[in-house]
């Protein structure tokens, strides 16, 4: 008994440490799960959120009705799936190519240029949008287009699809960079030496040590990415191309159409609705890919 108490003294620090992040968990990420209810209710603020009324699934149908049902759908899954695979890709090939900075110096100057976007806010980046592509007074139609050749970004949908892309790209690419050339600077560098007296060249090294021992982490962070395809990023949706109506059909989400709908209606209720439902196909996304990962490499699955 004593040899027990003595061990649970000993650990006091750690849970002390533990404590405050313990308690902002439940605050933040608990507590508020029992607003869920409004998703299934028509809420009124005079009565607040228990004595509000019932009605069962009608705040979801909100979600699948409309014209733009489909289109905030369609604009939602395509664009992030586009965002995980060529964000990966990019960010893998900048951390590689971050491995091979020789000087430290060089290193850490390159890895704080790519990381500034990241920390930019979308709000300011929408700013610096607007000075490239602005009809009356964008650098790209006074420089690079002049004349009749200038084009009308911010009513012309047809390029918003490549605008945003880059955006994000530029903008995420960097944090995600980091992380993986977190996980390459951790490879036992023998690897390599063996590989280089074997006469590997780099291409063949990339291809046959580091990619393989990248392959936890992409794994993982792609199976987190996979549970926030029904997510989008409002800034970059909204903000960016300046709330324009005219871009809709390319840059309707459905975070951006909860919003707008928000805003006429007012209905707590089907916000609330859009939100459980995007976490739940979140979950079950996660769940079914972790299952796939599990079925073909168990070591790398999340669990």
């Amino acid at each position: 008994m004593p040899h027990k108490k003595n061990k649970w003294r000993r650990y006091i620090p750690l849970y002390m440490m533990m404590l405050p992040g313990t308690i902002y968990l439940i605050i933040n990420n608990y507590i508020p799960m029992g607003g869920l209810v409004l998703a299934f209710k028509k809420f009124n603020y005079s009565l607040g959120m228990i004595k509000s009324p019932w009605n069962g699934l009608s705040n979801f149908k909100f979600l699948f009705i409309g014209a733009d049902a489909w289109k905030m759908i369609r604009n939602t899954l395509g664009y992030n799936f586009v965002f995980i695979v060529l964000g990966t890709t990019l960010a893998i090939i900048v951390a590689i190519l971050l491995n091979e900075v020789a000087g430290r110096k060089a290193r850490k100057l390159y890895q704080t240029i790519i990381l500034v976007p990241y920390l930019i806010s979308t709000v300011i980046v929408s700013y610096i949008v607007y000075a490239f592509l602005s009809q009356d007074n964008g650098f790209i139609n006074h420089t690079l287009l002049r004349g009749e050749n200038a084009i009308s970004w911010y009513t012309s949908p047809k390029y918003w699809p490549f605008i945003l892309t880059f955006v994000q790209l530029w903008k995420s690419f960097g944090y995600s960079s980091i992380i993986y050339f977190a996980t390459i600077i951790g490879i036992d560098p023998t690897y390599y030496e063996a590989a280089s007296i074997d006469g590997a060249g780099k291409l063949k090294q990339v291809v046959s040590i580091t990619l393989p021992c990248l392959k936890p982490t992409i794994i993982t962070l792609t199976l987190l990415s996979i549970g926030r395809v029904f997510y989008s990023d409002f800034g970059l949706f909204y903000q960016i191309p300046m709330g324009a109506g005219t871009l809709l059909d390319v840059t309707q989400t459905i975070d951006t159409y909860v919003y707008r709908a928000l805003l006429v209606s007012n209905d707590v209720g089907r916000a609330a609705a859009a939100g459980f439902l995007q976490s739940l196909l979140g979950f079950i996304l996660v769940y079914g890919a972790n299952l796939m990962v599990n079925k073909i490499d168990k070591e790398n699955a999340l669990f």
